[in-house]
C-alpha cells in the first residue's frame, strides 16, 4: 500500500474534532482552549468597557462576535459558546450579577427547604432564548470551517454557588449543606440537573455539536462522597444528551483522585489538567475513552521554548492515539499573548500531521 493511499485527507476544523471525539484517526491533533473567546485578546477588553459582560452573554450577536474571535485569530477547531455556566439560573429564579475579579455573586443565596422548594424548572428556549439564537448565529457564520462546542455547569459546581453566594476557598457552607441535609441536597441536586438536561439538549438543537460539562468545584471531594452526592446526576447528564448522538466532554480540575468515577459518568472524553501525566491519566479512564488536554496554562507566560518543550511533552504521551483533544488544563489567562496562542495552536496542527 502506498502512501498517497494511507494518508488521511485534509480536515477542517469541524471534522478534526468530532472525529477526534468519537476517537477516529485524523490528518492533526485538534485543539481549542477554554475561556479562549475573550480575556487575552484586546478586541474583547475594548468591548469590555462599553458592556457589562452578562449584558455580551445575553445579546446574541455580541455574543456570537466574541465567540469568533479566537477562531480567527488562533486557528483553533472548536468555537466555544461565549456564555457563562451561571445563565441557567435565569430561568429558576435566582438572580446573579458577575463581579469582576470576583466571579458570580447570588445576593440571596439558598439556605432553607423553601429556598429550594421556590427554584423553576421552565423550558429552556423560555428561560434564555438569547443563549440558543447564538448558537444559531455561529453555527451560520462558521458554515461548517470549526466546530461549535456548547455547555453548561455541573449540578455540583452550581448548587455550590447557590448555597455560598459567591466564590470560596472550601465552600464549607456548600459541602455542610451536602452533608448535613443530604435529602434536600438531592433534591436541589435533581432540581439542577432536570434544568441542565433541557438547557444542553436545547443548545444541540440549536447546533452545538460538542457539549463540555464543568464540574469545576468537583476536586474538592473525595472519591466515595463523589459517588454518593454528584456521581448519579452527572451520569443522567450524560445518558440525556448521549440520546442526541452529540459527544460529551467531562472537565473538572484537581480531580487526580476522581478520573475513574467521571469516566463511569459517560462522557466520550475526560478532560484532564496537569496535575497527571496525560497518558498515566488516560490509562485510567480507560482506551475506551478520548482525553482532552492537558497543558499548563501558566506555560503560555513563558518564552515560546518552555512552550514548546511542555506542548511537545502532552502529545509525546499521547503518542498519536485516536481521541486526543489538545486544550490546557484550565482555562487561559488573561495575561496571556494572543500570539503563543495562535503559534501553538499551528504548531500543534503541524508536529501532529498525518503523514
Amino acid at each position: 500500500m502506498t502512501v498517497t493511499e494511507t494518508k488521511i485527507q485534509t480536515m477542517t476544523g469541524e471534522e478534526r474534532m468530532l472525529a477526534a471525539c468519537r476517537r477516529e484517526p485524523v490528518d492533526a491533533t485538534p485543539v481549542w482552549y477554554m475561556r479562549q473567546a475573550g480575556r487575552c485578546l484586546m478586541e474583547y477588553r475594548d468591548l469590555r468597557k462599553k458592556y457589562d459582560i452578562l449584558a455580551m452573554q445575553r445579546d446574541p450577536e455580541l455574543a456570537t462576535e466574541i465567540t469568533l474571535m479566537p477562531v480567527r485569530r488562533f486557528g483553533v477547531d472548536a468555537a466555544v459558546l461565549y456564555s457563562d455556566i451561571m445563565i441557567p439560573l435565569d430561568g429558576m429564579g435566582v438572580p446573579f450579577r458577575i463581579e469582576p475579579e470576583i466571579g458570580p455573586i447570588i445576593d440571596a443565596p439558598l439556605r432553607t427547604e423553601a429556598d429550594v422548594e421556590r427554584l423553576r424548572v421552565v423550558d429552556a428556549e423560555e428561560a434564555c432564548p438569547y443563549v440558543f439564537e447564538a448558537i444559531r448565529l455561529i453555527k451560520q457564520e462558521l458554515q461548517g470551517k470549526t466546530a461549535v462546542i456548547g455547555f453548561a455547569g455541573s449540578p455540583f459546581t452550581l448548587a455550590c454557588y447557590m448555597i455560598e453566594g459567591r466564590p470560596s476557598r472550601d465552600y464549607g457552607k456548600a459541602k455542610s449543606f451536602m452533608y448535613g441535609r443530604p435529602e434536600l441536597w438531592h433534591r436541589l441536586m435533581e432540581t439542577i440537573t432536570e434544568v441542565t438536561v433541557r438547557y444542553l439538549r436545547a443548545q444541540v438543537e440549536a447546533g452545538a455539536q460538542v457539549i463540555q460539562l464543568f464540574d469545576s468545584w468537583v476536586g474538592m471531594l473525595g472519591p466515595e462522597v463523589y459517588a454518593e452526592f454528584v456521581l448519579p446526576y452527572a451520569t443522567r447528564i450524560f445518558s440525556e444528551i448521549r440520546t442526541t448522538g452529540t459527544p460529551t466532554i467531562h472537565f473538572g480540575t484537581g480531580t487526580a483522585g476522581l478520573l475513574e468515577l467521571m469516566a463511569q459518568a459517560g462522557p466520550d472524553l475526560v478532560s484532564v489538567d496537569w496535575r497527571v501525566p496525560l497518558d498515566v491519566a488516560w490509562e485510567r479512564i480507560g482506551a475506551e475513552k478520548g482525553i482532552q488536554g492537558n497543558l499548563d496554562p501558566t506555560v503560555l507566560l513563558a518564552p515560546w521554548e518552555a512552550v514548546e518543550k511542555r506542548a511537545g511533552d502532552v502529545l509525546r504521551r499521547a503518542n498519536g492515539r485516536p481521541g486526543h483533544i489538545f486544550n490546557l488544563g484550565h482555562g487561559v489567562l488573561p495575561d496571556t499573548d494572543p500570539d503563543q496562542l495562535a503559534h501553538l495552536a499551528q504548531w500543534v496542527h503541524t508536529v501532529t500531521s498525518a503523514e
